[in-house]
């Protein structure tokens, strides 16, 4: 077994085409793990993902500010506390929103493939 504390765990860059801004950080949470990925994401003021898939189920647990989650048919504010369940395939995004931050653990099958549908 072992126990991580997030405030301990470093950030890193988690900048790329996927985000609308460079101001996305992430805390990897289970780096050894042979069967799922889990992370902490932190988006800056207004930062988001843009729309994607994934291939495997993905849990999102909000841990801090308010955000929003956006599929085709729903647009859902979040906030801390909350739990966010997005089955593989759908195709979804989320981020902070408007101007706080935001951020949520997000888990997914450790070989799960993210495909950016947008610009």
């Amino acid at each position: 077994m072992k126990v991580s504390r997030i405030k301990d765990i470093p950030k890193e860059s988690a900048s790329s085409k996927l985000f609308t801004s460079d101001q996305v950080f992430r805390q990897p949470l289970a780096p050894d793990s042979k069967d799922f990925n889990a992370s902490v994401v932190s988006f800056g003021h207004g930062v988001r993902n843009k729309f994607h898939t994934h291939e495997s189920d993905q849990l999102l647990i909000v841990t801090s500010g308010k955000g929003v989650i956006v599929t085709e048919n729903e647009h859902v504010q979040i906030e801390a506390g909350d739990v966010v369940f997005a089955p593989g395939g759908e195709k979804h995004w989320h981020g902070a929103d408007g101007d706080n931050e935001f951020a949520h653990i997000t888990v997914t099958r450790k070989d799960s493939k993210t495909t950016q549908l947008e610009d």
